[in-house]
């Protein structure tokens, strides 16, 4: 008769310690990598900076299980949302000028280039008509509506630009930003002046702030007035547009912002 414990031990051997022993070798293997990693980039000015660390995680993610074996280990978050307003566009002219000229023109051809400058930055941007059925609970990082003022001769101070905040903000921080970057672009691109005095409760009240939803950071901006700021706002467009353009960009990157623009209100 054999020996019971001598016969299970035959059948049933020890477990094998393969899987403990690849355990060690891959563990050993990514520290190797993180060490190999840090004293290739190490330099005295860099370490543990920020540049450094980065790095090394770029370095651990293209070595790491999920990477080499295809899998994705992050998904790109969606480009920001933009709206631009091109005012009077699709319902009336606006202003008028003797000529003929009509705000609603000049104020569609200043949106549709700060709308192809900013899907050239990788925006995703709506170019939206004064009524437009999209701008029922409109949601947005920002937006902006184009307007201009007056082609009558008022007298030799009606010159320059406004830009106002909207009221209605559930974020009037946000707005008084988008705001702010906004004059101290444009003003520096197009060298007009800011006509803070001249501001009204149609701008910050504007109709369109309370048709959008309250969480989108709105502004309205009119970028000149007709009489004589016209050769600017017709003849140098892509000037004005880049101004507007670089204000919106301002906000969305959170750029400093110059001393020069005034104290508003939020």
């Amino acid at each position: 008769m054999s020996n019971p414990s001598f016969s299970t031990s035959r059948r049933n051997p020890p477990p094998s310690n393969r899987f403990s022993v690849w355990n060690t070798v891959s563990t050993v293997l990514g520290i190797g990598i993180i060490l190999a990693t840090l004293f290739t980039l190490f330099t005295p000015a860099v370490l543990f900076s920020n540049d450094l660390l980065d790095q090394m995680f770029a370095s651990w993610q293209s070595n790491s299980p999920a990477q080499l074996a295809g899998t994705p280990v992050t998904t790109p978050l969606p480009s920001a949302r933009i709206g631009i307003v091109a005012g009077h566009w699709g319902n009336d002219s606006g202003a008028t000028c003797p000529d003929g000229l009509t705000e609603m023109q000049v104020n569609l051809e200043i949106a549709t280039r700060v709308q192809k400058a900013l899907i050239a930055e990788g925006y995703q941007v709506d170019l939206l008509e004064e009524f437009d059925p999209r701008l029922n609970q409109y949601r947005a990082a920002a937006l902006l509506s184009i307007h201009n003022d007056s082609c009558d001769y008022v007298n030799e101070d009606a010159t320059g630009f406004k830009v106002a905040a909207a009221s209605s903000s559930a974020y009037p921080e946000k707005a008084a930003r988008l705001r702010d970057c906004i004059i101290d672009r444009y003003q520096a691109a197009t060298n007009l002046k800011f006509h803070f005095n001249t501001i009204t409760p149609d701008m910050t009240s504007y109709h369109t702030f309370t048709e959008i939803h309250t969480d989108t950071t709105a502004a309205i901006i009119e970028t000149g007035f007709l009489n004589l700021d016209r050769q600017i706002l017709t003849q140098n467009t892509d000037q004005v547009a880049q101004g507007v353009t670089n204000g919106i960009l301002c906000y969305l990157r959170n750029e400093p912002i110059s001393n020069s623009v005034p104290t508003l209100a939020p």
